[in-house]
């Protein structure tokens, strides 16, 4: 409930603050549309504008949808156009005066979110960043019932701290460390979930005698070592995802990808080198930018720098004669933000992103 309250507040707040940006309606955009279910309001703005990160500016809060959240399937939409010549969304064919009217619904009917868990949840990986520092003070996995370094079924795994019996817990592996490739800052490092388990015995560990996990939920083979950490501190996401643009100074860089492939693509999920000291916030949309090749003026015509020789290049102070243009190839929205590092899902993507491709507000 606190979340369905919050993501009402959120939208409001977003309605009024998006006033400033202009809308671009889509050529094919349609005059009505009838609401279906698995709907959110990002798609639904999406079948009318080319941002669909503006809905709250199309959703302007009047009298025929004065909630946007409480819209359902089978609710008929009408784009209509105020005296400014704005367009906006209303509810049914509209009319010159709006008067309120009294809902009537039925009990199974759920309204229109902005984009729930549920439509993502197979996409974001439930990996997690951490500081040195951080994982210091994590639990952590010293054996198992087998004596065996490392095992891949369910087993019973001792950790080096008293346990909450009948708590799930989640098991990490330490990853890769995360490196801002624009000041060489270590970030933190990338942890692994590896798998899941419920604590059997306390332990007492003032005694040395450790608490015993049983591990069922194994999605690799686990170690000696590995962190212990509590379901619930590493694991919740929000019911409802409120997406926005996100904060107009933003600007960073894709740093690296769950999957540490070279290239990815849409519901890939990417980490970013901008997080909560920098303003960002889960629900923000960015957009992904890439500079387009450089190029250089040669004896035979122009040569993309890639391709032509090292005496070519050497001529060239920045590698190329041109400041070519950065075009915009995709969209992200940051799902888990951390002090100086997000995760993000890709929402759509022109081309395969990569490492290093730019991310800016929309």
């Amino acid at each position: 409930m606190l979340i369905k309250i919050f993501s009402l507040i959120l939208g409001i707040f977003m309605s009024l603050s998006l006033l400033a940006d202009e809308l671009t309606l889509k050529p094919d955009a349609p005059k009505s549309y009838i609401v279906k279910k698995g709907d959110t309001l990002w798609d639904i703005s999406g079948v009318f504008l080319n941002q669909a990160w503006l809905w709250p500016k199309l959703w302007r809060l009047n009298p025929e949808i004065n909630n946007p959240h409480l819209i359902y399937p089978g609710d008929e939409l009408r784009l209509v156009f105020d005296a400014q010549g704005q367009p906006m969304l209303v509810k049914g064919k509209p009319k010159l005066k709006w008067s309120p009217k009294v809902r009537k619904q039925s009990k199974n009917q759920t309204p229109v979110s902005t984009l729930p868990l549920q439509a993502i949840a197979p996409y974001i990986r439930y990996d997690s960043v951490k500081t040195l520092a951080e994982l210091e003070r994590f639990s952590y996995i010293i054996g198992s019932e087998k004596g065996y370094k490392s095992s891949l079924d369910g087993f019973k795994a001792y950790v080096n701290s008293d346990l909450v019996v009948g708590q799930s817990y989640a098991i990490y592996h330490k990853g890769t460390v995360i490196i801002d490739p624009a000041t060489a800052e270590n970030l933190g490092y990338n942890i692994i979930l590896v798998g899941t388990g419920k604590a059997l015995q306390r332990g007492n560990i003032s005694k040395k005698q450790p608490g015993t996990l049983y591990i069922s939920g194994v999605k690799r083979e686990i170690h000696s070592g590995a962190f212990v950490v509590p379901v619930n501190d590493e694991q919740q996401y929000p019911a409802v995802f409120t997406m926005r643009a996100g904060a107009k100074n933003t600007k960073g860089l894709i740093i690296n990808s769950v999957t540490e492939l070279r290239e990815f693509a849409k519901f890939d999920v990417v980490m970013i080198n901008q997080g909560a000291k920098q303003a960002l916030q889960a629900g923000d949309v960015l957009t992904v930018s890439r500079k387009s090749p450089a190029v250089i003026d040669t004896d035979n015509g122009p040569e993309y720098t890639h391709n032509t020789s090292r005496w070519n290049r050497m001529g060239s102070d920045n590698h190329s004669d041109y400041d070519m243009p950065t075009e915009s190839i995709g969209q992200v929205m940051v799902f888990k933000v951390y002090d100086k590092v997000s995760m993000a899902l890709i929402l759509h993507s022109d081309k395969a992103l990569r490492v290093l491709d730019g991310v800016i507000a929309p």
